[in-house]
């Protein structure tokens, strides 16, 4: 149950100082891989000046990119840390995806039960809760093979994502399609099952701003950052967990129960990725589609690991992964020869430096800083 190697634990910093840890490290793992992801750009004929400005421009050049940048990001956030609160326990979510489907299948029976009466002030929290409470109990049951019956974290939620994705198929096309429709989605939800859109928000402050799908889950997301950097460093509860991460063992001598502390850790863990379903479905969508999720519970990971677990570097991360993703889709139409797949390549490099090689280059960086540190303390006595 032990997590130094996979999360990035204190254990592998390679003599670095925390702040070049969280900061210098991953910034340098990016710029690494840009740099590597323009020698391919080149290798294949293409100009990466160009590629990284029309990407850079794409996602933050206009209120439109940015609001589609935030958008992404808003997803990424949820599962991002998802994720990390289960590698805080030294466990290895790989669910999110599934967890993310059945907190929106929550949040959607929710509003397709109650919204036709209700008021979004009720409507809205219970969906909330709604998609959270089924994330939480599809991740449980992951926590408690684990925890009771030794059955290893990795491989029942990679199961529960293809039966989560079946299940909601099933319901889908048997149960909650409209009839006579061809279309595998459900009914509409009444208006008091949709988020406003950020526009819309902004708007009623007196504040134009661009269309697009960024809508006020992105503040969720945001309180759900802070909840966790709050749960994780600030309550007993948390320290139990993180204890339990760094070495079960000690955690159980010190009087915590391990099993415990993994069935919470995954239960908060299929919350927070429940409720991706608020940005998707209340909040663009309006209604219960397939696809909704489309592998964000997987980038979950990525974002986790270039964010070092810590929720201002899941946010940081988020946002870089979904100006990835709306740049990228800039790019592939702005220049010429430019594929979708390309931007695969270049988000593929970020992840490969930034979470399977994130400690490379640390022992490098961190004889650098202390022969920066040693040359200073040279001048100062000079």
């Amino acid at each position: 149950m032990r997590r130094r190697g996979l999360c990035g634990g204190h254990a592998m910093n390679a003599g670095l100082p925390r702040w070049a840890e969280l900061f210098l490290l991953p910034a340098v793992n990016l710029a690494v891989a840009l740099l590597a992801a323009g020698v391919m750009v080149a290798l294949v004929g293409q100009d990466p000046a160009e590629v990284i400005q029309v990407l850079i421009r794409g996602a933050f050049g206009s209120q439109r990119g940015l609001s589609y940048t935030l958008y992404y990001a808003t997803t990424f956030i949820f599962t991002g840390l998802a994720v990390s609160v289960a590698f805080h326990a030294g466990l290895f979510n790989i669910g999110g995806e599934g967890q993310a489907i059945l907190g929106g299948l929550g949040a959607g029976l929710v509003a397709l039960w109650f919204s036709s009466f209700l008021p979004a002030w009720v409507m809205l929290p219970l969906m909330l809760l709604a998609g959270a409470l089924f994330g939480m109990a599809w991740a449980a049951v992951p926590g408690y093979l684990q925890a009771y019956r030794g059955s290893h974290i990795v491989i029942t939620t990679i199961m529960f994502n293809f039966l989560a994705s079946s299940l909601l198929v099933y319901l889908l096309v048997n149960h909650m399609k409209v009839p006579g429709s061809m279309a595998v989605e459900s009914a509409p939800f009444a208006e008091s099952a949709k988020l406003p859109r950020m526009h819309e928000f902004l708007a009623g402050m007196g504040v134009q701003w661009s269309a697009s799908p960024l809508n006020t889950s992105l503040f969720l997301a945001l309180l759900a950052a802070l909840g966790v950097y709050l749960l994780l460093w600030h309550t007993r509860a948390g320290y139990n967990l993180r204890a339990t991460g760094s070495s079960a063992s000690a955690a159980a001598y010190a009087g915590i129960n391990p099993k415990h502390q993994v069935i919470m850790a995954m239960g908060v863990s299929g919350a927070l990725a429940g409720m991706v379903g608020m940005n998707e479905i209340a909040g663009v969508t309006g209604r219960l589609m397939l696809e909704y999720v489309s592998g964000a519970g997987f980038t979950g990971i990525a974002v986790a690991l270039m964010g070092r677990n810590h929720p201002v570097g899941i946010v940081l991360a988020s946002i870089l992964f979904g100006a990835l993703f709306q740049g990228g889709a800039e790019v592939s139409f702005d220049v010429k020869g430019f594929s979708r797949d390309m931007v695969v390549m270049l988000q593929g490099f970020i992840v490969l430096f930034s979470g399977a090689m994130a400690y490379v280059l640390a022992p490098g960086l961190a004889r650098l800083l202390a022969a920066m540190r040693g040359k200073a303390r040279g001048i100062v006595h000079g």
